[in-house]
């Protein structure tokens, strides 16, 4: 088990997979894929991208950031996950979400936007009950099955570490309560702190404990010599994706700028109780490369040297 003052380095890949092994070359723990099934932009679909990112890597964790959980029946999300995980040899993360940004994925799949915090809520014990390779019964407010076996189990035991996605407090208690970790997105380390705080005091009112939880955070990433042309990248980048201006923000929810703003965004982000960093480079269609080479030359040495001096964790 990794100890909680160790850093761990994520990135989004896409579903390319010469840029999947190029990625896993690199001082890299994690891999991720995120997709819609019917969003604004053109995207893939979550589990597909899993798949393909388990066929073409040996080493890496391989994650969901993320599954949009509400929109899928919860033992096919058993099986596949399943299978995937053991076609990883255990390297399984899974990433859920709730969504709601795009109405239409709930439409075309017929579940009410309304249900989906609560959909979520059932989904995820059960997804544990099922991952046992037992026969289960369940009877539930939005899901009924009756002696239903899902085998052959994952290959980590109990199945893959579910990581609770989202910005707002019911998430943050979706995590405490049922998770395995959080993962949110577009947060400043201020505001990181505050819902470790949350999600601590969550826990300790329902008597978890928290031991073994990962801290992730998901980070728009741009590092350039030119602060400014990194800002304005990712700017552009966040405005394509959620199609608003995120120029008066960016500094607040990503990482842009040189390699030593960049740094000082992520040591903040440590002190607040993130880990496992999960990077979304942010070259508004510009190479990526560059900037992941400034980030494993540049910013992830000191980041890993800067946890292995903090009095934090």
């Amino acid at each position: 088990m990794w100890q909680s003052s160790q850093v761990r380095i994520g990135v989004v890949a896409s579903g390319d997979p010469h840029e999947a092994r190029e990625l896993e070359a690199r001082e890299v723990d994690s891999l991720w894929v995120g997709g819609h099934i019917a969003s604004r932009n053109p995207s893939p679909e979550v589990m597909i991208g899993l798949a393909r990112l388990a066929t073409v890597t040996e080493r890496v964790i391989v994650g969901s950031s993320i599954l949009l959980l509400p929109l899928y029946p919860p033992a096919l999300v058993a099986k596949q996950i399943a299978d995937l995980d053991r076609a990883s040899g255990g390297r399984v993360m899974l990433g859920v979400g709730i969504g709601g940004e795009y109405p239409q994925e709930f439409r075309a799949v017929g579940v009410p936007m309304e249900e989906r915090g609560g959909r979520a809520n059932e989904i995820i014990p059960l997804l544990r009950r099922l991952w046992t390779a037992t026969e289960i019964t369940h009877d539930g407010r939005y899901y009924r099955m009756r002696d239903v076996k899902i085998h052959p189990a994952p290959a980590q035991s109990g199945g893959p570490p579910i990581i609770v996605a989202g910005r707002k407090e019911p998430a943050m208690r979706r995590a405490a309560t049922l998770g395995d970790g959080w993962i949110p997105y577009m947060y400043s380390p201020r505001r990181y702190a505050d819902s470790v705080s949350v999600i601590n005091r969550a826990a300790g009112e329902g008597g978890r404990d928290l031991a073994g939880f990962v801290w992730c955070v998901w980070v728009f990433l741009n590092i350039n010599p030119d602060g400014n042309v990194a800002r304005e990248e990712a700017a552009r980048t966040m405005g394509g994706t959620y199609n608003q201006d995120f120029g008066a923000m960016i500094d607040r929810v990503a990482a842009a700028g040189t390699a030593g703003e960049v740094m000082a965004k992520l040591r903040a982000f440590y002190d607040a109780g993130a880990r496992h960093f999960v990077f979304h480079p942010a070259t508004a269609g510009a190479d990526q490369r560059p900037v992941l080479d400034r980030l494993f030359a540049e910013v992830v040495p000191a980041l890993h040297e800067y946890s292995a001096t903090a009095k934090y964790g």
